[in-house]
């Protein structure tokens, strides 16, 4: 089962936990960690093709992620949503 996360408003989102923290963004292949709960899929074209976007939410400091497979850009992966 999928859920829509949505990213919440910068003066009420808490601050990042330190498993957040130590994500490495923009950068594929890179790992989340276990308390990253999946949401959403997208698809987005791009020049080169096809390119799936996954959501997901922190369960522990609710931190929204967007992760990027795109197997051309090495800087593709994970990013936080509206941050």
């Amino acid at each position: 089962m999928t859920q829509d996360l949505t990213p919440t408003p910068e003066s009420t989102q808490p601050k990042m936990c330190d498993s957040c923290a130590g994500v490495q963004q923009n950068w594929r292949r890179a790992r989340g960690h276990p308390e990253l709960m999946q949401g959403t899929h997208r698809t987005v074209a791009h020049k080169h093709g096809q390119v799936t976007i996954t959501r997901y939410q922190c369960e522990r400091c609710g931190t929204v992620w967007d992760y990027e497979n795109n197997k051309v850009n090495r800087h593709a992966g994970w990013s936080v949503v509206g941050g």
